[in-house]
C-alpha cells in the first residue's frame, strides 16, 4: 500500500546550500557537455570544502570543455563573492562500463523509485510542494533585493499533521547588521504567511541557534548526490540511493528514476490511481530490466498497466523523454519533480 503518514516532515535546501552549490556545477558540466555532444557520458562530481572545489568524476565527450569556468561562473551566479581555489581530476569512462552501455545496457545496477499522488496540482505531498516554496522564497526575496541582508545559503522544514502544516523552520543565511528579531519578523510577513496561509496555531522557527551569518563553504563541506531525499519525495517514499546530478541519462540511477516519476504520474493523472509507485530495478550493461512493479493507494498490483505503456529499456526511455539535452541544470534545486517544463513531468 501507498502510504503517506498523517505527520510528516520534509525539508528542502536553497541554492547557496554547499551540497547544492555541487550539484549545480556538476549538473552546469553535464549541460555544458549535452548541448555539443548529445551522446556525451558524464559523471560528474563536485566537492567543496571551506575555499575548495574539486571536481572530479569520468567524461567522454566530443567537447572542449572549461570545468574550472563553468565552476566559477556558476559559484558566482548563485551569489558568492569569495574566490575559491578549483583542481580538476576528470578522466575518460571505464571502457569496462562503456562495453555495455554502447549496446543500450543501463549505466549501472540499482533500484529505481518514482510517486504519484493526486492531493496537489504537481502530483506531489503538499508538505513538498510547501517545502520547495519556502527556499525557493527565500531565494526570491534576495535576488530581487526585497530582502536585502539575506545570503545565499539556507534551509526550510515543514511538519504536516492531518494535511496542514503545524510547525515551519527556515534558516537563513543574513549579514552581521540585522537582528534575529528583524529576520523573524520580515520573513514571517514576507515568506512565511505569502507560502503557508493562516499560520495561526502554527510553529515557527526562525535561525533557532540565534545566528547563521557563516554559510557556504566557508561554513561546511558541500558534496554531489548527498541530497537525495530533498530532490525527490522527502522521504515518504522509498528510495534507491543513487542520486541524480551529474549523470547523463545513460545512468538509470537518474534516467529511469523519471521515467517511473512519469508513469506513475500519468497513472494519476488519468484517474486510474489516487496514490501511485513504480519501481524499477537493473543490472549494468543488460537492456531489459529486471523487474517492474506498480501499485496503487489500496495497494492493488498496476504492474501488467505500467509495463503494456511504458517501455522501461535505457534507450527507449532516453529517446521518449528526449533526454540527451542540456536541460539539468534546472533540476538540481528545489526537487527533481513537480516542475513545469521537464519531459517527465509533461502529460
Amino acid at each position: 500500500m501507498v502510504h503517506v503518514p498523517k505527520i510528516y516532515t520534509v525539508e528542502s535546501v536553497t541554492s547557496g546550500h554547499p551540497d547544492k552549490v555541487c550539484d549545480q556545477i556538476s549538473d552546469a558540466i553535464l549541460d555544458a557537455a549535452l548541448a555539443v555532444d548529445p551522446k556525451s557520458r558524464v559523471a560528474a562530481e563536485t566537492m567543496g570544502s571551506h575555499g575548495l572545489l574539486v571536481l572530479g568524476g569520468e567524461i567522454t565527450t566530443e567537447a572542449k570543455l572549461d570545468y574550472e569556468n563553468i565552476a566559477r561562473e556558476l559559484y558566482k551566479e548563485i551569489g558568492y563573492e569569495d574566490d575559491i581555489k578549483i583542481i580538476t581530476q576528470i578522466v575518460t569512462q571505464s571502457p569496462d562500463i562503456a562495453m555495455g552501455v554502447d549496446t543500450g545496457g543501463a549505466g549501472d545496477q540499482g533500484i529505481m523509485y518514482g510517486y504519484a499522488t493526486d492531493e496537489t496540482e504537481e502530483c506531489l505531498p503538499k508538505g513538498i510542494v510547501l517545502v520547495h516554496n519556502l527556499t525557493k522564497g527565500l531565494e526570491n526575496l534576495r535576488k530581487s533585493g526585497v530582502l536585502p541582508w539575506l545570503l545565499p545559503d539556507g534551509k526550510a522544514q515543514i511538519t504536516i499533521e492531518n494535511d496542514k502544516a503545524r510547525i515551519v523552520l527556515v534558516s537563513c543565511q543574513h549579514k552581521e547588521s540585522i537582528t534575529q528579531e528583524e529576520i523573524r519578523k520580515e520573513l514571517i510577513e514576507k515568506l512565511i504567511k505569502p507560502v503557508i496561509g493562516d499560520i495561526e496555531g502554527v510553529e515557527i522557527f526562525v535561525n533557532p541557534t540565534g545566528k547563521f551569518v557563516q554559510g557556504g563553504f566557508e561554513a561546511d563541506a558541500g558534496l554531489t548526490g548527498r541530497k537525495i531525499m530533498v530532490d525527490s519525495y522527502g522521504g515518504l517514499i522509498p528510495h534507491g540511493g543513487g542520486a541524480f546530478s551529474g549523470k547523463d541519462p545513460t545512468k538509470v540511477d537518474r534516467s529511469a528514476a523519471y521515467m517511473c516519476r512519469y508513469a506513475a504520474k500519468q497513472m494519476v493523472r488519468e484517474g486510474l490511481a489516487k496514490k501511485c509507485l513504480v519501481s524499477v530495478a537493473y543490472a549494468i550493461g543488460h537492456v531489459d530490466p529486471l523487474m517492474v512493479e506498480a501499485i496503487n493507494e489500496e495497494g492493488e498490483s498496476m504492474t501488467e498497466e505500467i509495463k503494456k505503456r511504458f517501455d522501461f529499456r535505457p534507450r527507449a526511455i532516453i529517446e521518449r523523454l528526449n533526454l540527451r539535452r542540456p536541460i539539468y541544470k534546472q533540476t538540481a534545486v528545489y526537487g527533481h519533480f513537480g516542475k513545469p517544463g521537464l519531459p517527465w513531468e509533461e502529460m
